[in-house]
């Protein structure tokens, strides 16, 4: 069982940085694969990016490459997501999510067992 607590969300401009953390519970985060999505009003919710259980390996939505990095400290149980050049699509609400799969990076919602309330991310222009 993993709980996750999203940070970080806020109301910028555009062109603006943000950083976006998930504190996980847990003394096993470090088995978890990680990832970040989104859901805008009215959308449904899209993978934005995710991380492999060692942080070795990355992967991202074409829409976020270039901009977004994600991260994690598996000695914090943490996992981050740096969205730099922040565009007003990118408003929506950002969750936290943890797979128990291992083998690869999901990119669907069904793939990830765990989930965190969400913290609002607003961009205007």
């Amino acid at each position: 069982q993993v709980q996750l607590v999203e940070s970080g969300g806020g109301l910028v401009q555009a062109g603006d940085s943000l950083r976006l953390s998930c504190a996980a519970s847990g003394r096993t985060f470090s088995r978890y694969t990680m990832g970040w999505f989104r859901q805008a009003p009215g959308k449904e919710r899209e993978f934005v990016a995710g991380i492999s259980y060692s942080g070795g390996r990355t992967t991202y939505a074409e829409f976020v490459k270039g901009r977004f990095t994600i991260s994690r400290d598996n000695a914090k149980n943490t996992v981050s997501l740096e969205m730099n050049s922040l565009k007003p699509e990118d408003t929506a609400v950002y969750f936290c999510a943890a797979d128990n799969t291992i083998l690869v990076i999901g990119v669907r919602e069904i793939e990830y067992d765990y989930w965190g309330q969400g913290t609002q991310v607003s961009v205007s222009s």
